[in-house]
């Protein structure tokens, strides 16, 4: 019973993350909102991998092959980001 309150839980999580993001898409906060949707996203995230894969049941090695995906994520979007910021474009 226990996981199916958990499970409960984290889908009304979710969805309040989508209410959260519907209204932030219609909220006026200029130039803060990619950053507020990325943290909406991240919570997301979170949610989804420690509850829906079961990450906090299990051992190291599986962690450690999560973290090494995300870590090689963020290196590909810091590299992509870097050429988008570094390249010369002209109107």
């Amino acid at each position: 019973m226990k996981a199916v309150r958990t499970i409960l839980v984290a889908w009304v999580a979710l969805l309040a993350l989508l209410a959260l993001t519907i209204a932030a898409s219609f909220a006026p906060i200029g130039q803060v909102l990619p950053f507020v949707s990325y943290g909406i996203a991240i919570a997301k995230t979170a949610i989804v991998v420690w509850i829906f894969m079961e990450m906090r049941v299990r051992d190291g090695l599986q962690r450690i092959a999560l973290a090494t995906g995300f870590a090689w994520l963020a290196i590909l979007l810091i590299l992509v980001l870097a050429d988008n910021l570094t390249r010369g474009w002209t109107p």
